[in-house]
């Protein structure tokens, strides 16, 4: 249905019609870019503190490493295993769905590849039988609300391409301190917490286990917003000061 404009004679769509293809216009272009482009995420958990923070909030660019049927919303997108046989690097950190479901996204660095020998000795890392060199650091400090902040030990690991990151040691003889030798299978990537005792991942087979190609996201790339997560929802009056804006267009590394 139309209507005419009194003045003129301009005949114009309907205004509820155009607000509806206005709006389907603009979640279809939504929903492109998401899958396509850039996925936001945020952090809920602490396991890959230092580098991430429950409350980050960051960019993930979905074309990485090519797209599968994980790239679109709900897993629909009808593509039988990925569109490029690009993958990782290790040491990038990256978003996956977790193989156990299919449907949980989990995000964790990648540190073996494809035919690698990993393994952790005292918390120390080995690939390839070779230990990856690790230096203490200035200790992490754990904020916590109403107490003193928590002194955890952190270390910085650099891998044999060069490329360095942080991670945290808090506890020693922790369950996964020491492992057995984990051999990634072809199209599959070993997954690592930068939280070392603070994180399920590859090294507990039975909740994440190896990672399948077809299951890996994107790559996470730089973060856009920071909250700390210490102020509860209810208190409105230290929203603006719990803004982590040094934090803010940081790079994920």
């Amino acid at each position: 249905m139309s209507k005419t404009n009194s003045q003129n004679g301009e005949i114009k769509p309907d205004g509820l019609k155009e607000n509806i293809r206005v709006f389907i216009f603009a979640a279809v272009i939504a929903i492109l870019i998401r899958s396509l482009f850039f996925q936001p995420f945020n952090i809920p958990s602490s396991s890959m503190k230092p580098t991430l923070l429950i409350g980050d909030f960051l960019f993930v660019s979905k074309f990485s490493y090519g797209y599968s049927r994980h790239s679109f919303p709900f897993s629909l997108l009808p593509v039988d295993g990925r569109t490029s046989d690009t993958g990782p690097e290790r040491g990038d950190v990256v978003v996956f769905k977790l193989p156990a479901d299919n449907r949980t996204d989990f995000i964790k660095r990648v540190i073996g590849l494809p035919g690698d020998r990993i393994q952790m000795r005292n918390g120390h890392l080995f690939i390839n039988d070779v230990g990856v060199k690790r230096e203490r650091i200035e200790d992490f400090l754990e904020l916590q609300r109403d107490t003193e902040p928590l002194r955890i030990r952190r270390f910085r690991e650099t891998l044999p391409s060069g490329r360095s990151y942080e991670v945290l040691d808090q506890i020693d003889n922790g369950p996964v301190d020491t492992t057995p030798i984990y051999q990634v299978p072809d199209g599959h990537y070993f997954m690592m917490g930068d939280n070392r005792d603070n994180s399920t991942d590859s090294r507990f087979g039975r909740y994440v286990g190896y990672v399948p190609h077809e299951n890996l996201v994107g790559l996470a790339q730089i973060l856009f917003f920071s909250f700390d997560d210490r102020t509860r929802w209810y208190e409105i009056w230290r929203w603006p000061i719990s803004i982590r804006g040094s934090r803010l267009f940081d790079l994920v590394r």
